[in-house]
């Protein structure tokens, strides 16, 4: 009976292709880089998949339970902080900066879903949003986080025998193995009765509780999943830049995440990483012409939402679908 609820099951061929082509893009556009022999592309394409990391997060929520966090930078930013502090104060190790980061945002996402979790719609927006808020203010004003200044200073780190931090490509493909891990880990999750639960969530949570499953425990699961994710992700951060600030808890950050899952294709995944490759790229190629580049990327979103309103992929998913089912028509004719 749950499965009249789960969205992806009649189209994995176009969205697989379409994951294979994102990443296989993330894979050339580092590789250009690398030939022109300027690691700025690299590290672009790098942040890139960080952020989309971000809102693969938001995804996992808006897109699958319904949910419209307004303040998931919160976890992105402790990830980002838990792992500086790891590094730079208990021990320059790459996977005790990962896991540390994962354990303490768990913690948070299941501290934060017991307290935003009962509340729905604008009131749950506006309690994720508030509590972003308060976190942000305190790593703000604590001087040994640096305070408004943030912490720098972040040291180097080896991944693995012969892959430092500090090597752009190398670094790259970490970062995209790290993030196509947690796409495919997302991918089967939303396949499995657990998956399918939240989409019925999202359409109908009255309906689940007469089911007889309890919605809370499931949303407060995808609440805490959520925030690991955003936490993994921004544990890349301080890796990447050597620093952290608290403006990566700002609204900004958790707006420009809701504006990639949005662009991209909510409720897609895929989606949530092409908004975001899109956007980060686009936003840099702006902000080196004008300072006012967020006027152009607010009138983008706006078109898209009007003539896209499924988003990029959400537009391509059914369009390829089509193309796939007449070629394979034609092949058996």
């Amino acid at each position: 009976m749950l499965d009249r609820f789960n969205s992806n099951s009649s189209k994995p061929n176009a969205v697989r292709i379409l994951a294979i082509v994102f990443f296989a893009t993330a894979l050339l556009f580092a590789l250009i880089g690398t030939v022109m022999g300027d690691s700025f592309y690299i590290r672009l394409a790098t942040e890139a998949l960080i952020f989309g990391g971000l809102a693969l997060s938001v995804d996992l929520l808006l897109g699958h339970v319904g949910l419209l966090p307004l303040g998931q930078a919160l976890f992105f930013g402790l990830g980002a902080y838990v792992s500086a502090v790891v590094l730079k104060e208990w021990a320059a190790s790459f996977w005790l900066a990962i896991i540390v980061s994962m354990l303490f945002c768990a913690f948070a996402g299941l501290i934060g879903g017991l307290i935003a979790i009962r509340s729905k719609g604008v009131y749950f927006a506006l309690i994720s949003f508030g509590l972003a808020q308060v976190f942000s203010r305190v790593i703000y004003n604590t001087r040994e986080l640096g305070a408004s200044d943030g912490m720098t200073g972040v040291p180097v780190v080896t991944v693995v025998p012969g892959l430092q931090t500090d090597n752009p490509l190398g670094f790259f493909f970490v970062t995209w193995l790290v993030i196509g891990g947690l796409y495919l880990v997302l991918r089967y999750v939303m396949q499995t009765p657990m998956g399918r639960l939240f989409g019925a969530i999202r359409v109908n949570e009255h309906r689940v509780c007469f089911l007889g499953f309890g919605a809370l425990r499931f949303k407060i699961t995808a609440f805490v999943a959520a925030a690991v994710v955003a936490g993994l992700s921004g544990a890349l951060y301080p890796m990447l830049r050597g620093f952290v600030s608290p403006e990566l808890m700002f609204f900004q950050v958790s707006g420009n995440a809701v504006v990639n899952v949005i662009v991209g294709g909510s409720g897609t995944l895929i989606g949530a990483l092409y908004g975001a490759g899109l956007l980060t790229v686009l936003k840099s190629i702006l902000g080196s012409f004008t300072v006012h580049h967020h006027i152009v990327i607010g009138l983008l979103f706006v078109v898209v939402v009007i003539a896209f309103p499924r988003g990029i992929v959400g537009y391509l998913v059914p369009v390829l679908e089509a193309r796939l089912s007449k070629k394979k028509t034609g092949d058996n004719s």
